[in-house]
């Protein structure tokens, strides 16, 4: 059971709900992303110092055990400097902006996702473009000069087999030209599971991202997807292994 509690009419849940909202949209949990886990431990952190008054008799009784105990202060010091650190890192980024284009490849013959980045980065100008995967590099090119894209701004790379690769092939080719920030850009029904894997791989190596979804008349992918690719990519960011299914 869950041990709520509301601040200004502002209903608040402890950080054991640890799915985002991309994975769960029901779910009763304030969350952002992935990352947001340090926040609403930092948050939680600051709730237990001061007691807020507005907790009702039963959870307040099980806090201030908590608190007796020590428990709760020890675990929230040791995250304490984690969530400063990423919180401020956030906040960094929300001032950034993207500074590349990041595709998904793995559109139908009608190249979706091409045609719909080639519009895009129209609007983009300064951008580079990086396509992961998807279609031959002849019809990409050419998808691309007809919407009067220089070539020059096209990198296109074929190492990835599946989702998973399509971050873990890239991150450090983009970290190493100092992007901190990209344009996410796949098929609605697949960004579910990109984001997932984005926030894993993507955030590993410092870098954030703005979705931007390629409409579609498709249903989105099961969830198992999401989870078995979000396991993977924790597998790689801690290993340097693995990938996964298409």
């Amino acid at each position: 059971m869950d041990i709520g509690y509301k601040i200004q009419g502002f209903d608040r849940y402890n950080p054991l709900c640890i799915f985002p909202q991309s994975i769960f949209p029901g779910n009763n949990c304030t969350w952002l992303n992935i990352s947001s886990i340090y926040s609403n431990a930092l948050l939680d952190y600051f709730y237990f110092l001061i007691k807020i008054p507005a907790l009702d008799s039963q959870n307040n009784k099980i806090l201030n055990k908590m608190l007796q105990s020590g428990i709760s202060s020890r675990l929230m010091l040791l995250i304490l400097p984690l969530s400063l650190l990423w919180g401020f890192k956030k906040v960094q980024n929300v001032f950034v902006q993207p500074q590349a284009i990041l595709v998904l490849g793995g559109s139908t013959k009608r190249l979706e996702r091409e045609k719909f980045t080639a519009h895009f980065a129209k609007k983009h100008p300064s951008l580079p473009i990086w396509i992961s995967g998807g279609s031959p590099p002849g019809v990409t090119k050419k998808v691309f000069m007809k919407a009067g894209i220089n070539s020059k701004r096209l990198y296109l790379d074929y190492r990835a087999n599946n989702t998973v690769e399509n971050f873990t092939t890239l991150v450090d080719d983009l970290q190493k030209r100092g992007i901190k920030k990209l344009y996410l850009v796949t098929s609605d029904y697949h960004m579910r599971r990109a984001t997932i894997i984005g926030e894993i791989v993507l955030g590993s190596r410092g870098i954030d991202f703005q979705a931007v979804s390629v409409p579609s008349r498709t249903n989105s992918e099961p969830i198992e997807k999401s989870i078995r690719d979000g396991v993977r990519s924790i597998f790689w960011v801690a290993t340097g292994l693995g990938g996964g299914e298409k």
